[in-house]
């Protein structure tokens, strides 16, 4: 930024000046004097180019936001399905039900945004394939794109967290671009790569199911923020995001996990990523005191691809109490949930537990309360909390 910039820039002028005073009494051909002499001349070009760098960044991001704030969008060919009635519940502090881009999680390698024109974008697939496609902006927005809704999570999400979030996200199934490409037989893995290197190791099998794995451009109604992947990143429900959300996306190599490593599963992160099933406490906040009286416990579950059947709440080791339950938008999504509580004056524990929509006995999966870390697969454990209640 301009600022870091600024303050860099004057860090070296400091230290210029310092070196400066302890070279004044060396004669001309002394070391230190050659020493200093070539020190300053390295400082001041790394001070010109990162000038001419910082620069360049800042007339690039100009030039990138002026072409994605005059970009629109086509409309789906498949429209999303209408949101339910009910299935966004009235209570205050309540995380909303479409999480706003501005308010959307962001984690990322990039230490830099990446600044792509649509323009010159394009996305080669290869690999283990019986077909090489390479796809350019005009042609992907010419495809039938489908909007869908699908919560994204990141794996590194504390019990509790707010490292996840729920949007309507617009774009073109990757199944179909890989149905054209045929991976061969023994293909089990597809590699993609970010404009800045990044790299995420998703199982095919993912791609190619029946879930709505997409090549997205669209978030929200609007061309993906910059910081979001604009203009184009993937989004696939199910798989935490290091695994699968790769934004500014160019390239997807058909491979095998026995052959490609990812850059989190090189640094000891597990190899597939299926996001956990979860729950949270949004309301009442235990960093604020609620007066005795009728009250509300509301939060969020999710387990997309897999979906919500039912949340619990427990009350200071009390019997658990079966929550409302909102109707999901699907099964990709989070769901919100509430329960009246009469909050009696005192010190109270509060925690919650989801239940699948699915499970090997057909009757769904009680969230763990086993606690675990986020490394190297998720974490687990039920959200607990403490409230105080004034008289």
């Amino acid at each position: 930024s301009r600022d870091s910039t600024t303050v860099a820039q004057s860090r070296d002028a400091d230290a210029v000046s310092r070196a400066s005073g302890a070279a004044e009494h060396a004669g001309p051909g002394d070391p230190s004097r050659r020493r200093f002499l070539a020190w300053t001349g390295a400082t001041a070009a790394l001070g010109i180019l990162a000038t001419v760098a910082a620069t360049a960044a800042r007339a690039g991001s100009v030039a990138v936001t002026a072409v994605r704030t005059a970009l629109h969008l086509p409309h789906p060919a498949v429209p999303a399905a209408p949101i339910p009635a009910g299935a966004e519940l009235s209570v205050n502090g309540l995380s909303p039900l479409i999480t706003p881009n501005t308010d959307f999680y962001r984690i990322d390698t990039a230490l830099v945004v990446p600044q792509v024109d649509p323009a010159s974008w394009r996305l080669r697939i290869h690999g283990l394939v019986a077909h090489e496609i390479t796809l350019g902006w005009d042609e992907l927005l010419a495809l039938p794109l489908v909007q869908t809704a699908a919560t994204l999570s990141c794996v590194s999400n504390e019990v509790g967290g707010d490292l996840v979030g729920n949007a309507m996200w617009l774009g073109y199934p990757i199944r179909e671009l890989l149905g054209r490409a045929q991976p061969t037989a023994d293909a089990d893995m597809v590699l993609s790569t970010s404009v800045d290197g990044f790299t995420a190791g998703t199982p095919l099998e993912v791609l190619t199911d029946d879930r709505n794995a997409l090549l997205a451009v669209g978030m929200n109604g609007e061309p993906l923020p910059l910081e979001h992947g604009f203009p184009v990143r993937m989004v696939v429900p199910g798989l935490y995001g290091y695994v699968s959300a790769t934004k500014w996306v160019t390239d997807l190599e058909v491979t095998r996990f026995d052959r490609a490593t990812a850059y989190w599963t090189a640094r000891g992160w597990s190899e597939r990523g299926p996001v956990k099933l979860e729950s949270r406490i949004d309301v009442p906040r235990g960093d604020r005191a609620l007066r005795a009286g009728d009250a509300v416990i509301a939060g969020v579950a999710w387990q997309p691809h897999v979906g919500v059947s039912a949340v619990e709440v427990q009350v200071d080791d009390g019997p658990w109490q079966r929550a409302e339950l909102a109707s999901a938008i699907s099964a990709d999504t989070w769901v919100q949930w509430r329960l009246p509580w009469h909050a009696t004056a005192g010190q109270h524990t509060l925690r919650c537990r989801a239940t699948s929509a699915d499970g090997p006995d057909g009757h769904g999966t009680v969230q763990t309360a086993d606690v675990a870390p986020p490394a190297p697969d998720g974490a687990t454990g039920w959200h607990t909390i403490g409230v105080t209640v004034n008289a």
